[in-house]
């Protein structure tokens, strides 16, 4: 009879509820996925399942009626099981939602100058190297290849990265929002059909690759002839000085910094991300 009652009374109100409710679980799914909460909540549902189901199974008449009142101690308990997680949550969406626009053209500022020094002192070096930007697209999956770091953007933390006798060297630096996420990062090589320059060396092709399947930057220093590059959408930009790369970077990631998300559901795996990297600290 509930059923019935349910499908007479259906609406685009109905439906309009429906799916704003579905919205929420399934944004609240992507924040807690990959994250130590997960294991968690996926042990209580179960346990909840099959004593739901051994109840109506066997009659338990107070088993059952303590289950359905559950709800009301579980918007208790929740808050309290994953207090680490819902913080760290709402601070993030709140830096999201009420960071200034001119604060965050500041920090990316910032980060585009700490590149630029570092690349300038690299390439009169010819010490080689590539630092990848991550825009709205997670990296998440190249970043867990590499060593986690989770500092401050530093030239000298870029160049002690990519000196030629240290063991993070040989791989790419991944930076998101502010932070060195890792280094010694694995990158897919370019499928090579928008390579002109077949000379081209690993690092170049790892740049491109990288620039094809994400909205990534990435800026390579060339160990041979200590040239600066930027990779983008699949298409590398070369022989950069120090002010030519400042600008091309303030006009492809800064932009994008202070620029609206592509989608919530970017911007939720991209939080769901930086929770998981928080946790490892």
């Amino acid at each position: 009879m509930e059923i019935l009652w349910a499908f007479d009374n259906f609406s685009l109100i109905s439906l309009l509820d429906i799916l704003l409710v579905a919205g929420l679980f399934f944004a609240a799914s992507l924040l807690i996925r990959g994250t130590q909460a997960t294991a968690l909540l996926r042990g209580t549902v179960l346990v909840l399942i099959l004593i739901g189901l051994f109840t109506s199974v066997v009659q338990l008449v107070a088993l059952r009626w303590l289950l359905s009142h559950v709800i009301t101690g579980a918007a208790i308990a929740i808050p309290v099981i994953f207090q680490q997680e819902l913080r760290r949550a709402l601070s993030q969406l709140g830096e999201a939602a009420f960071f200034g626009r001119q604060q965050r053209k500041t920090q990316a500022q910032h980060i585009i100058d700490q590149i630029c020094a570092a690349t300038e002192r690299l390439a009169e070096r010819r010490h080689g190297a590539l630092i990848v930007l991550e825009r709205s697209t997670s990296l998440e999956e190249y970043i867990k290849t590499g060593v986690a770091l989770n500092s401050e953007v530093t030239p000298q933390l870029l160049l002690t990265i990519f000196w030629p006798k240290t063991e993070l060297h040989d791989g790419a630096a991944i930076l998101t929002g502010t932070k060195i996420a890792a280094a010694a990062c694995v990158l897919p090589l370019s499928s090579g059909h928008r390579i002109t320059d077949r000379k081209l060396g690993t690092r170049h092709r790892a740049a491109l690759g990288i620039s094809e399947v994400s909205d990534a930057i990435c800026v390579v220093v060339s160990e041979e002839t200590g040239q600066i590059s930027v990779a983008n959408s699949g298409r590398m930009i070369r022989r950069l000085d120090s002010n030519r790369l400042r600008t091309i970077l303030s006009a492809f990631y800064e932009d994008e910094r202070h620029a609206t998300p592509r989608s919530w559901f970017a911007w939720l795996r991209n939080l769901r991300d930086r929770l998981t990297r928080s946790q490892l600290d």
